[in-house]
């Protein structure tokens, strides 16, 4: 295998890790229009209770369904106590989640301390496979295929059931859907909360791939979340999938060739999409 293939199937590999953490916030910001500064803390979270319950019990799979569930409480209470008073005012959101970021970060530390903890890969998911006779570890193989079947599955709720239907209405004309008998503040927690536990999970699944959790990992993390879901379209699923495997692309590439200016090329990205298509690259313009 060829190094630029190499780089390229690592590139989409970490694109999968983005999309994780970027999908769950592409549906709190760009459905709901709430600025969460909080998402990554969720995201490390999720990854800090898989990790403990995973070491109790010796199964990834409890790990990540422990994280998920972990996530969706942190999500609701966040929403119903905290977020709710401030729908449509952006400068109160941004305050209040930065806030909340340091609390849950603070929180890590507290419970876990603040050292490097170790995320072993799963037996099952260890070693390598070949690909064109050069070995290509298996962890990054099941990131993808987990990234794709986040996206399916959250593209099918939205696009194929009632309940996204409701969301989607409830975004466009809550009035309407509220004269419906349908409750969508409840709608909306649930939707705030579906989208902490898609951070969370994102983070038990990204824990192996890092090989160690630190309480920042959430932070370190959440700005490749906002630019990949700039640059594909804000609430456009496919958009921030495309936008995560981009920036996963050219940060894989950046971060070989010229290391020390990756994530600014990153940044340069999305200033050029904002000034070619402010709406993001598969966004549509209202």
């Amino acid at each position: 295998m060829s190094l630029t293939l190499n780089l390229l199937l690592n590139g989409i590999a970490m694109g999968s890790l983005i999309f994780l953490i970027a999908v769950g916030l592409s549906l709190i910001f760009g459905l709901m229009g709430v600025m969460n500064f909080a998402h990554g803390a969720v995201f490390a979270w999720g990854a800090y209770v898989g990790l403990a319950v995973y070491n109790a019990t010796g199964s990834f799979l409890l790990g990540i369904l422990a994280g998920t569930v972990g996530g969706i409480v942190i999500g609701w209470i966040m929403e119903r106590v905290f977020v709710r008073p401030f729908y449509g005012n952006h400068v109160a959101q941004i305050l209040l989640t930065l806030g909340l970021m340091i609390v849950l970060t603070e929180g890590i530390k507290m419970v876990w301390g603040p050292n490097l903890l170790g995320f072993e890969k799963p037996a099952a998911l260890t070693g390598v496979v070949d690909i064109l006779s050069d070995p290509f570890p298996i962890y990054r193989i099941f990131t993808i295929g987990v990234g794709l079947l986040v996206l399916i599955g959250v593209h099918l709720l939205l696009s194929r059931t009632r309940f996204g239907i409701i969301i989607r209405a409830g975004v466009q004309d809550p009035e309407m859907v509220q004269a419906l008998g349908i409750n969508v503040r409840r709608v909306f927690s649930v939707v705030f909360a579906l989208g902490a536990g898609l951070a969370a999970f994102g983070g038990v699944i990204a824990g192996p791939s890092f090989g160690s959790l630190h309480p920042d990992i959430g932070m370190a993390n959440q700005l490749n979340a906002f630019i990949v879901i700039v640059i594909g379209g804000i609430g456009n699923f496919p958009g921030a999938a495309l936008g995560s495997v981009l920036i996963g692309i050219v940060q894989t590439f950046m971060a070989f060739y010229l290391p020390d200016v990756a994530m600014a090329v990153s940044v340069a990205m999305m200033a050029l999409v904002l000034i070619w298509k402010p709406e993001g690259i598969l966004g549509v313009r209202r």
